[in-house]
């Protein structure tokens, strides 16, 4: 088996990821270590013993990583010839485990871009030959990530432990309605830090929220758009064709002063542009003072030490959480339509 793993994530983040998957790695007790180069796209890890990698793997939730788009094991990393890319790609398989299908990706950079036709074009004849080799119940998947042409890393993911979007990134559209295009961010944080179960039990018709720093209603929109009832909290206007929705009630007030009139609150949102820590501390107290049920949140990242901060920011919040002797859930994840800045989501099961 092999000793590598490699993680995908935003170019200029690749320090972030590798320290987060060093972290990962250590309090699992396995050794190894992080090589990348700045705006590459990708990080990978080495481990020190063989079948490390595999162990990472399975026993690392892919959730509970913040800058990672997505991730596989690697098995080989192959120089193609042109003239027959596919035939050491098929002779590589003795060494994974059974796939059910294959992904192909590459680095989301400019250079990397330029692979999206490439790969098109051959996916067809790779599964064509690869088709006998499939098993339809198997749960890893054969995963080709392209630096060029004639380089790959060989390798595998685990369907139920990886990201179900291709690249690990899911591309929206903006609404013409929005007021704004950080609307994405949230719209792609419902998407992906709640699983199908979760979307169907916390986001429901009629609820009632609140959005802190909600001028001019980018965020406030997809509330609106999933029928909930919103008290948008800022001090700045709000676009008028969401305030002619009837069903948002705009409070004037800044949103680390705000107290709600209501006690049946089920999400509170923010996108406030704060010190991290500050916002931190006002979502804990939301929750924790029972103001909400949910909460979804952006965190903005300094320049410097993003992972450390981060990191930081979460402990405070798991003590916060944990103090209260209730279940809870806290994840968190560099999502494709954000920047310089982390979506959190955290909830208390009252």
């Amino acid at each position: 088996m092999a000793r590598s793993l490699l993680l995908s994530c935003r170019g200029g983040f690749e320090n972030d990821c590798a320290a987060e998957m060093q972290q990962s790695a250590s309090q699992l007790q396995v050794a190894g270590f992080a090589r990348t180069k700045p705006n590459q796209g990708y990080v990978v890890f080495e481990c020190f013993n063989e079948n490390d990698a595999d162990y990472l793997h399975r026993q690392i939730d892919f959730r509970s990583l913040v800058f990672a788009r997505q991730w596989q094991v690697i098995t080989c990393f192959l120089e193609l010839d042109e003239s027959d890319r596919i035939s050491p790609i098929i002779e590589s398989l003795e060494t994974l485990p059974d796939v059910c299908c294959v992904a192909q990706d590459w680095p989301d950079t400019n250079d990397g871009k330029q692979m999206s036709g490439f790969c098109r074009k051959f996916s067809r004849p790779l599964e064509k030959k690869l088709c006998e080799r499939m098993q339809c119940q198997a749960r890893a998947v054969l995963q080709l990530f392209w630096l060029d042409g004639r380089h790959v890393y060989v390798g595998y993911r685990l369907v139920d432990n990886s990201s179900t979007y291709p690249m690990g990134i899911l591309r929206l559209r903006q609404s013409s309605e929005a007021p704004s295009r950080s609307t994405l961010k949230l719209d792609e944080a419902f998407a992906v830090l709640l699983n199908d179960d979760e979307r169907e039990q916390y986001v429901q018709n009629a609820q009632h929220a609140v959005d802190l720093g909600a001028c001019p209603g980018g965020w406030t929109y997809q509330l609106v758009r999933r029928n909930m009832y919103v008290a948008a909290v800022d001090n700045g206007p709000m676009a008028e064709n969401l305030m002619q929705s009837g069903l948002v009630k705009h409070y004037r007030e800044d949103g680390f002063k705000y107290v709600p009139e209501r006690n049946n609150i089920s999400w509170l949102v923010c996108d406030m542009v704060e010190k991290p820590s500050r916002v931190t501390r006002l979502m804990l107290k939301w929750l924790t003072e029972g103001w909400c049920r949910y909460a979804m949140f952006n965190l903005k990242l300094p320049m410097k030490k993003r992972y450390a901060e981060i990191a930081q920011d979460l402990q405070f919040l798991r003590q916060g959480l944990e103090q209260t002797g209730q279940q809870f859930e806290l994840r968190a994840k560099h999502l494709y339509h954000d920047r310089e800045e982390v979506t959190v989501f955290a909830c208390l099961h009252r």
